[in-house]
């Protein structure tokens, strides 16, 4: 028993010492910490194995770019239930299940309802779109050599700089012109977008204002709200981060986004409970937490159902734009993570900057109107930061010089999708360009000068 515990604490200090180092929380949060981990690994893990086909291997070094710690992870993969488990020295487990077609959600709670929803095959429907040009199918015969090569050499030069760059993919007139893929991913891989999500996610709020469901302006969104100042919060507070509410986006052991992401049933319950500490529309703060609230608002509009949820998104956004090697993963309660956990192809990805590009048209598809368009790349009315949109980021602000350009590189008319670990789909009206950037960089990836240069 004393052998025993002496092994526990010596493994306890070695976890802490790791994890202090790479996140810099103090030691009594290591339990937390160790909670945190195994709930991201089984995630992380489950989606990278089952969606984006990623090697046993390579899993473990895109969980060791969060922390070495995560090295410590043991992780196991149940083939025959399609389920990860993470543990870590038997402190602490988790578990993740992938359901085809939907994508893999932590086992928390009661999850009946996604182990009942169905949802199409998207190899299928992918399957019948082989014959039709892009962007309503998958022929691209429109590549330019010169632009290939360019976008070839910008490949090569991000990988051997150890960013990891895994798809590269240029747009210009409605066309791609140039694509180009790392070792081991192809115009078929469906790779993370992270917080590029979240322009998904207006999307479909956006498509939402089109059927009136849902109006720009609406406020007393929900119950949990009715009785103090949260109920003045509108649609378009939520949609340009200026809500208010006291959410924590940093991301350490204990903090409001990583319990969303990694150890909750409900990802938007913990954001819908966030106090107020703003006056709402007048403070820009950026919270995955408010995506996870709009993502709530289309699950309570579109039928309040797991299975009503899927079908909204397959048959208003993805089938009609021809998105067929997409994933947008939900919650264990069946609610769309929007904020972090869609899971799409370059050639996707490609699809929604063309949207914004097109008057929000695609395929002969009407997903947003006009206005909702304009509104989303122009600037917030904030006191602090106008270069946020509709969960777009802008290049630049209000026009009154409070703030420099984002990008000093690009047309001051840029705006993006953006997310972790330098995911970008970078729309550019002004040239009529979409670029659309996925990889795995634990540094800083820097869109300003590589986007110019390619331009």
């Amino acid at each position: 028993m004393k052998k025993a515990l002496i092994i526990t604490g010596l493994i306890v200090i070695t976890f802490s010492a790791v994890f202090t180092w790479a996140v810099k929380f103090p030691p009594w949060q290591i339990g937390a910490a160790i909670k945190i981990s195994t709930g991201l690994g089984a995630k992380l893990a489950c989606s990278a194995k089952h969606i984006s086909k990623l090697s046993d291997a390579q899993i473990i070094e895109d969980l060791a770019s969060y922390s070495p710690a995560n090295r410590l992870l043991d992780i196991e993969y149940i083939h025959t239930e399609k389920r990860v488990k993470a543990s870590m020295f038997g402190l602490s487990e988790a578990s993740a299940t992938f359901r085809e077609n939907i994508g893999c959600a932590l086992d928390f709670g009661d999850t009946s309802a996604l182990d009942a929803v169905t949802a199409p095959s998207y190899k299928s429907l992918a399957e019948a779109q082989q014959m039709k040009i892009w962007p309503e199918g998958e022929i691209v015969n429109t590549i330019l050599p010169t632009v290939q090569l360019s976008l070839n050499e910008q490949l090569m030069l991000d990988n051997q700089g150890g960013f990891d760059t895994r798809a590269l993919l240029i747009v210009k007139d409605g066309v791609v012109v140039a694509e180009s893929y790392a070792e081991g991913f192809s115009a078929n891989s469906l790779l993370l977008g992270w917080s590029m999500g979240k322009s998904m996610t207006a999307m479909m709020i956006g498509h939402s204002i089109l059927q009136g469901q849902l109006a720009i302006n609406d406020t007393n969104l929900f119950p949990q709200w009715q009785n103090d100042e949260r109920k003045e919060i509108s649609l378009e507070d939520l949609l340009t981060m200026t809500s208010g509410l006291d959410f924590d986006e940093v991301y350490t052991p204990g903090s409001d986004s990583t319990h969303m992401l990694f150890s909750a049933y409900s990802a938007s319950d913990v954001a819908l409970a966030s106090p107020l500490k703003e006056i709402p529309g007048s403070h820009f703060s950026y919270s995955s937490g408010t995506t996870n609230i709009l993502s709530r608002l289309i699950y309570k509009r579109v039928g309040a159902s797991a299975q009503a949820n899927i079908d909204f998104l397959h048959t208003h956004v993805l089938s009609p734009l021809g998105m067929h090697h997409t994933l947008f993963e939900t919650d264990s309660s069946g609610v769309f993570v929007g904020s972090s956990y869609m899971y799409a192809s370059a050639r996707d990805w490609a699809r929604l900057g063309q949207v914004m590009l097109n008057n929000g048209k695609l395929n002969g598809h009407k997903l947003v109107n006009e206005s909702w368009l304009a509104q989303a790349h122009s600037p917030n009315n904030s006191n602090n930061d106008g270069r946020y949109g509709y969960q777009f980021w802008l290049n630049q602000g209000n026009g009154n010089n409070e703030q420099d350009l984002r990008w000093p590189n690009l047309p001051e008319d840029a705006y993006a999708m953006m997310g972790n670990r330098g995911q970008v789909v970078m729309i550019i009206p002004s040239s009529k360009t979409v670029i659309v950037r996925l990889g795995w960089s634990a540094s800083h990836y820097n869109v300003n000068e590589r986007f110019a240069s390619l331009l």
